[in-house]
């Protein structure tokens, strides 16, 4: 029987577009409204798509701009009498002072630095990817673990230096903890916020797909919480680098931290200058080999890449 709909769809005619059909709004359709002008649907559409598939503009060497102007204006200043060169020496004195030190003192401080950085990032991130797992993973874990350290995360690193001093001494110890303390909760909150926030969708598919617990992490939690523990991980290795010069303030005869409280000591502000210019750059090269790393294990990620400036 014959419907309504039916002889609707027989006597409906297709619809087709010209090719010289424009884009405009008749000034018949919004009386007293000016008519915009014509233009081609064709040609609209192909200068859309070419504004999306239009790559970013490149940059090369624009991050040295900031760091150059520095320098300009570093060394201008004491020779110009704008400061005093004891307060600020300029860079070519800070750069004289590296000079002085040689490769083997350069190599003996940069090296003890370095080396209480990886064994305190290494033991505070491999804590906090399992405490925050935990965490993430698990109701219960959460709530029996979360809370204490969130109050943990509140108390300023010096006020572990005593505690560390009287239980460890004044050997490497204290140091090492003290750092892998300050690596631990950036890293533990970027591993739990990770699982914790994995898509539920993603999960119950998983679970529709029978996979197993150990297969569940293994193809769908850990791919999905990757982005924040490489976060997490980021950021625990720069603040190792700033809990190492807390360690070494404390009770250091080599590093970079000694050469800082040698530097006041003796009220040589260029080899404070020098030491902070060798912590920017040591802790350039690391970030940097973090944020390679990043884009290696996320290359499948399709995000968006600051657009056209």
């Amino acid at each position: 029987m014959p419907t309504i709909f039916s002889k609707t769809a027989m006597s409906a005619k297709p619809l087709t577009i010209a090719p010289h059909d424009v884009r405009e709004t008749p000034a018949s359709v919004f009386p007293g409204r000016r008519a915009y002008p014509a233009r081609p649907v064709a040609e609209a559409d192909q200068a859309d798509a070419l504004r999306e598939i239009r790559p970013a503009r490149h940059w090369p060497g624009i991050g040295l701009v900031i760091p150059l102007l520095a320098l300009v204006l570093g060394e201008a200043a004491p020779r110009l009498g704008w400061i005093s060169p004891h307060l600020l020496p300029p860079p070519s004195t800070v750069l004289q002072t590296l000079r002085d030190w040689g490769p083997l003192t350069l190599a003996t401080h940069i090296g003890a630095s370095a080396a209480r950085v990886a064994a305190g990032f290494a033991l505070g991130a491999a804590l906090a990817v399992a405490i925050g797992a935990l965490v993430g993973l698990s109701r219960l874990g959460e709530r029996l673990l979360a809370p204490s350290f969130q109050a943990l995360r509140a108390i300023p690193s010096l006020a572990w230096v005593p505690l560390l001093l009287l239980w460890l001494g004044i050997d490497e110890a204290p140091k090492i903890v003290l750092i892998a303390i300050g690596a631990f909760f950036p890293v533990y909150m970027g591993v739990a916020s990770g699982f914790r926030d994995v898509d539920r969708k993603l999960v119950e598919v998983a679970r529709m797909a029978r996979l197993s617990p150990l297969a569940l992490v293994r193809r769908v939690l850990l791919p999905a919480a990757l982005p924040a523990v490489l976060t997490g991980l980021r950021n625990g290795l720069s603040l190792a680098w700033m809990f190492m010069v807390a360690a070494e303030l404390i009770a250091a005869s080599r590093g970079l931290g000694y050469l800082l409280t040698d530097g006041r000591e003796t009220s040589r502000a260029d080899i404070v200058l020098a030491a902070i210019l060798l912590l920017a750059l040591l802790g350039k090269l690391t970030d940097s080999a973090m944020q390679w790393l990043e884009h290696r294990l996320l290359s499948w990620r399709d995000t968006f890449d600051g657009g056209q400036s």
